[in-house]
């Protein structure tokens, strides 16, 4: 049996239509977000297709110069950054079978009709394709790729609800979702009544896995996947319980947290996450 491998494709962010502008005036802007393909002889693994059609078909053309077959999709959750172009790169490799969980897949029918409505069309107007929800529930005990054994983790609460990692033992690989960040600034807005302590016990679940590599949903390209990310998010949390339950006012708590997290990507989240939770 041949060893897997993996490589990550990550798409910058995109400008957001909105009325709503950083502090200093800046645009609001999505944060660059990683899709992986996980590498066997033959066959490969695409984990978080990606949402726009310019980042899809950057996508497609990498798993075609990749020169392996696309057997399977897997969705970490139900954010449509991470999903909305699983139909189209379906169409472009009808081999590849598309599986997640069945609670993602319920947040996937929301995602894909009045979240499209109220959020990501308003805010990407013209450049998310037709979205149907293509997965199927994957099996309980996941799936195998020329013999080595893919499993989803389901860890509750993180960014949002209902979250997973895709787990591969053989090769200590954790494709996290936005379980773990990585170098990218995080997203809080869904984080109250508990979301953080939740998101916490999260990464318990996924360090217990004792994994070589973690792969971040949200991440900057030139960082490694190393498992210390796991703590890294972690602690930014912490640092976020911590400044938010002092009550500050949105702009300090905005100002605080760059000033701990200054080499982070895209401030964006953290000041309309503060304006939703602050104000």
């Amino acid at each position: 049996m041949v060893n897997l491998g993996y490589k990550v494709l990550v798409n910058d962010g995109v400008r957001r239509h909105t009325d709503m502008r950083l502090p200093d005036g800046g645009p609001i802007v999505s944060s660059p977000v990683a899709s992986t393909l996980i590498l066997g002889e033959h066959d490969a693994v695409l984990v978080d297709p990606p949402f726009t059609q310019e980042q899809i078909q950057r996508v497609g053309d990498w798993i075609e110069r990749s020169g392996k077959r696309l057997a399977f999709i897997y969705a970490t959750h139900g954010h449509g950054d991470h999903w909305f172009g699983a139909d189209t790169i379906m169409r472009r490799f009808p081999d590849a079978a598309a599986y997640a969980t069945e609670k993602t897949i319920a947040m996937m029918h929301q995602q894909a009709t009045t979240g499209r409505a109220q959020r990501w069309d308003a805010d990407f107007p013209g450049l998310i394709p037709d979205s149907p929800v293509v997965f199927a529930p994957i099996p309980a005990d996941g799936f195998t790729l020329e013999g080595h054994h893919c499993e989803a983790i389901e860890v509750g609460h993180t960014d949002t609800d209902d979250t997973t990692v895709l787990h591969v033992p053989s090769i200590g690989l954790v494709v996290a979702g936005d379980v773990a960040y990585n170098g990218v600034h995080q997203y809080l807005l869904e984080s109250r009544d508990g979301g953080i302590q939740s998101w916490l016990a999260a990464l318990d679940i996924v360090e217990a896995l004792h994994p070589r590599a973690v792969v971040a949903g949200h991440k900057n390209r030139a960082l490694p996947d190393d498992p210390a990310i796991l703590g890294q998010t972690r602690q930014y949390l912490l640092d976020a319980q911590r400044l938010l339950d002092e009550k500050p006012t949105p702009l300090e708590y905005f100002d605080q947290m760059l000033a701990l997290y200054p080499d982070r990507l895209n401030p964006g989240p953290v000041w309309y996450s503060a304006v939703a939770l602050l104000s």
